[in-house]
């Protein structure tokens, strides 16, 4: 029989083909014995990219994925994605078992092609996936080994039916071995993980047992803070950390931030009073942490902490409550300026450390307690030897005028009281001595009696001194430092010529009066009063009043009880007791021996108008002292009259018309009645009248 050219030309087919099918098969051998070399790489990422350069030759796709199981979730996650095409696949997408056909792979062990996507109604969720990526036939073959069924392994074409002539066998040894790979790949992640947690933990131990060891030694709340401060960079990485604790009476919110690097201080406190939709209440209300990833000022409108950190570039937040027995303490607060959540072990580590904190901050405040007392124990025994040591004009009051008896009967009245004390005179006629009077008449009298004399302080410094000042609350505030009012806490407090205040230390004078209550400079504490006030002035507070240069409610407020001291030049019948008394005291401190005043001296020094009061007598009385030679009291008469006038009965009678004025103008001129003019000067009301018509005194038309 003879063979058509057809056959013919089969016949010399046939060698070519079978050369052409050994060609691939040896391709393919190669290919598998290179596939062996996946064992070698621990990232699947790697493995896929290297199985498409080993199998692309011998078989043709245009994308390739690994989707694993996750037990956890029972969902498969895509591990990694090789393609051009555009698509929304990504590493890490999860899909439910029955939405894609890695799921059916997985769960059946039965490889699933799809030879043309557009017929193909199986998986709706993954076809819109191939559509949008222009595949049109996908081959999804399981991975599994003799362990563990893993996932599946997934090729897609942009040409339909484009694996209908692979060898199926072929491509199942490639899953496999590409299983064997992926699984020890997975087992070298998770290891490494374990690992990462492990030494985590390891330093999340140590840096706890550090922070504990630190705060031990830590001995008040700026040493705390410091410490605390230096420990959490060690185990969390941010960018600011803060703490905020609660005032367990006012619940005022301090805080206090940690390495400021915006400041570029240390630890920076201030105060915060936040509104009722802020971070702070949240946290307050639902004692839960507060972790944002994004920060966003809208969320909460009203609080200036949210919109000072978005202004400072901080993204990521998270704040973590710290609790002591039951009672919430305040929250440990950190901030990223990336957009990196805090993580649960973050949070927890976080818990953790403000667990230790609280423990820390709670032995601080008792030692700053403890420091507090005996600070106010020296400060109080410091003042006390001041005090001690300070030269009075009086151990004892002098005189028995009917003037200076009229004062002391009432000082004997309202020492029994609490009431405040306006104490109103000429310079130099004892205001301070009557003070002293009235608080060692009181039942105060165990406490201190401290002074303040508020012309001889600067403006600027008067606000410290009288209500103390916490460390750094201005240039030069080295330490914390109490005022003289909580010096004088169950003593009294004697403010010297209060007519010379700043105006505006008397709006706070005048709230610390109301409310009996003050706050440090730079302090937040309300610290409760318990002191008598008792004030001095020189000045006509009321004409200061008129002029706007004292505020009249702090006025009324002081003007409780008002005790005028006579000048000198009333208390005429005084002058002999007081220079035979200071000729004393005075020669025995300059161990002279003084026996007698001339007679012509006492005349003169009883005839003076004395402007400077007592202070005056005493100083002219020192220098007598000082000339004598002798046993007699040589006065400088001629300094008594250095400011002559026309003659002594004209000189008394002017000194005489202006002191009735002045009573008169204090007294509105009211003439009789318990409060009226004549009563203050001891007089009956016919001979004050009298007294008025002689010196020519009228009351002024209104």
């Amino acid at each position: 029989m003879t063979a058509t050219l057809s056959d013919e030309r089969k016949v010399h087919a046939l060698p070519a083909a079978a050369a052409e099918i050994r060609s691939r098969d040896r391709e393919a051998a190669d290919a598998l014995a290179e596939l062996a070399d996946l064992l070698a790489s621990r990232d699947i990422a790697s493995q896929l990219r290297q199985l498409e350069a080993i199998i692309g030759p011998i078989i043709a796709f245009d994308s390739v994925s690994v989707m694993l199981h996750d037990p956890g979730q029972n969902l498969m996650r895509a591990y990694a994605v090789g393609t051009a095409l555009p698509t929304s696949f990504r590493s890490g997408n999860t899909y439910a078992l029955d939405e894609c056909p890695q799921g059916t792979v997985w769960q059946t062990q039965q490889p699933v092609m799809i030879g043309d996507t557009q017929q193909d109604t199986r998986f709706a969720h993954s076809g819109r996936l191939y559509r949008e990526s222009g595949l049109c036939s996908y081959w999804v073959l399981p991975l599994t080994t003799a362990r563990k069924a893993l996932g599946a392994l997934a090729f897609g074409s942009k040409r339909a039916h484009a694996f209908d002539d692979c060898d199926p066998q072929q491509l199942r040894r490639v899953a496999r071995i590409l299983a064997v790979a992926v699984e020890s790949a997975v087992h070298a992640a998770r290891s490494a993980e374990l690992q990462q947690q492990a030494q985590r933990r390891r330093d999340e131990l140590a840096a706890l047992l550090d922070i504990t060891n630190t705060l031990v030694a830590a001995r008040d709340m700026e040493d705390v803070l410091r410490r605390v401060s230096a420990c959490l960079h060690r185990v969390i990485q941010h960018d600011a950390a803060g703490l905020g604790l609660i005032d367990p009476v006012t619940g005022a919110h301090q805080v206090m931030a940690l390495d400021a690097q915006y400041s570029g201080q240390a630890v920076e406190r201030f105060l915060n009073l936040p509104p009722a939709d802020s971070v702070h209440n949240t946290i307050v209300e639902t004692r839960a942490p507060f972790v944002r990833a994004r920060l966003d000022a809208a969320e909460f409108p009203d609080d200036r902490s949210v919109a000072m950190a978005v202004d400072r570039g901080f993204v990521s937040v998270c704040s973590v409550p710290i609790e002591s027995q039951g009672r919430l303490v305040g929250a440990l607060n950190m901030a990223r300026r990336r957009h990196e959540a805090f993580t649960p072990d973050d949070i927890a580590l976080i818990g953790m450390i403000g667990a230790q904190l609280v423990l820390a901050i709670e032995n601080a405040q008792a030692h700053d307690e403890l420091r507090a007392l005996k600070d106010r124990l020296t400060e109080e025994n410091r003042y006390l030897n001041e005090e001690i040591r300070t030269v009075h004009n009086f151990q004892e009051i002098i005189g028995n005028s009917p003037a200076l008896g009229q004062v002391l009967d009432q000082v004997g009245i309202v020492a029994a009281t609490d009431s405040t004390v306006l104490i109103e005179g000429e310079t130099g006629t004892g205001k301070e001595l009557i003070a002293r009077a009235i608080h060692d008449r009181s039942p105060r009298r165990k406490h201190p009696l401290v002074k303040v004399n508020c012309a001889a302080i600067p403006a600027g410094l008067i606000e410290s001194e009288l209500f103390g000042h916490e460390k750094g609350a201005f240039t030069g505030a080295i330490a914390q430092r109490k005022g003289r009012f909580e010096l004088a806490q169950g003593g009294t407090i004697f403010l010297d010529e209060i007519g010379d205040l700043p105006s505006e230390m008397q709006v706070k004078l005048l709230r610390a009066l109301q409310e009996r209550e003050i706050e440090r400079v730079g302090g937040s504490k309300t610290i409760t009063l318990d002191v008598r006030v008792i004030a001095a002035t020189n000045a006509d507070l009321m004409q200061k009043v008129a002029e706007g240069a004292f505020r009249a409610d702090l006025y009324y407020r002081l003007n409780v009880f008002p005790l005028r001291l006579p000048p000198l030049r009333e208390r005429c019948g005084d002058i002999a007791l007081l220079v035979n008394w200071f000729t004393q005291k005075i020669s025995r401190g300059m161990r002279k021996r003084i026996e007698s005043v001339p007679e012509q001296a006492m005349r003169a020094l009883e005839a003076y108008a004395w402007p400077g009061n007592i202070r005056e007598l005493e100083n002219v009385i020192e220098r007598a002292v000082i000339l004598s030679q002798g046993a007699v009291l040589e006065v400088p008469i001629a300094a008594l009259q250095a400011e002559p006038v026309a003659n002594e009965a004209d000189a008394l009678e002017a000194v005489e018309r202006e002191h009735m004025l002045r009573v008169l103008t204090e007294c509105r001129w009211v003439i009789s009645g318990p409060h009226g003019a004549a009563r203050r000067l001891g007089l009956k009301r016919t001979t004050l009248q009298s007294r008025m018509a002689r010196l020519g005194i009228e009351r002024p038309q209104r």
